[in-house]
């Protein structure tokens, strides 16, 4: 598919590319790192032969990397593409002249630095790209192929709202999930996750299903006392979960009025109240 391929950026994302992309270049594939270590490089210049740069960088590193790679004498004009969630093409606005394409190419996935692992999650994966053209937006649909993964045309001005879904639904996910084991803990159960799992796996494959439609519990019921209890508990016990309880109990309210829920649940926000 390319000559060589290279990767900017050692960290989770880029090992797991790095692993996935290997069979898809002619030439060992060249991975940059700030700090060359075992396979990595510290020298921008050695991805100068390279056809396909793809950059995984921390968002906020993006654009001091992006302006250093501006000065690399590339033999090539290589195809660039950056896997920030947050951006669109326009932070690869001065690679312009020396790219034969830009895009975004962002995986809808969870990386925790298993890069095995991770190429066998990425095959089925969503894959949001933004193209600088639709020569661009094409060969990023060919890159997202070569991983296994299913391309999501995302717009440029859009990208910011695709990203905080995803970090709302997956990132603070972990957040709860890891609160709700905690309040566990301080009730005396030793196997929160235990406890948890099948219930939590259950919830998730019903609201991806069904949305709002999937809610089950004492906020749908509209049992205020024993939403009262709960905040009592919490304030007393376990004070650091509070905030995120209430502010999730108010949304929930909040999302099944917007779903046209008959009941007024005026009694669960003034329990949940301050």
């Amino acid at each position: 598919m390319f000559q060589r391929i290279g990767i900017i950026g050692a960290g989770r994302v880029g090992r797991a590319l790095a692993v996935a992309l290997a069979e898809r270049s002619d030439a060992p594939v060249v991975q940059w790192a700030r700090r060359a270590g075992a396979g990595t490089t510290d020298r921008l210049g050695d991805l100068a032969g390279c056809d396909l740069w793809l950059i995984a960088v921390a968002d906020d590193a993006l654009g001091e990397v992006v302006a250093a790679l501006a000065q690399v004498p590339a033999t090539h004009r290589p195809f660039v593409a950056h896997v920030s969630g947050r951006s669109g093409v326009a932070p690869l606005a001065p690679l312009a002249g020396l790219a034969g394409g830009l895009a975004a190419i962002h995986p809808a996935m969870t990386f925790t630095g298993d890069p095995v692992a991770e190429v066998a999650r990425m095959a089925g994966a969503r894959f949001a790209i933004t193209g600088a053209d639709g020569a661009a937006q094409a060969m990023a649909e060919r890159i997202v192929a070569a991983l296994g993964g299913v391309p999501v045309a995302i717009a440029e001005a859009q990208r910011a709202l695709y990203h905080a879904a995803l970090c709302h639904g997956a990132n603070h996910l972990v957040t709860l999930v890891a609160d709700a084991c905690a309040v566990l803990r301080a009730a005396g159960v030793a196997d929160g996750a235990g406890v948890l799992g099948p219930l939590v796996r259950a919830a998730l494959d019903n609201a991806l299903a069904g949305g709002m439609a999937a809610l089950s519990g004492p906020v749908l019921r509209g049992d205020a006392q024993t939403i009262a209890g709960h905040a009592a508990a919490l304030r007393a016990d376990c004070p650091q979960v509070w905030p995120a309880y209430q502010a999730m109990a108010g949304a929930t309210v909040r999302a099944l009025e917007q779903a046209g829920s008959p009941d007024s649940r005026d009694a669960i926000l003034r329990a949940i109240a301050d």
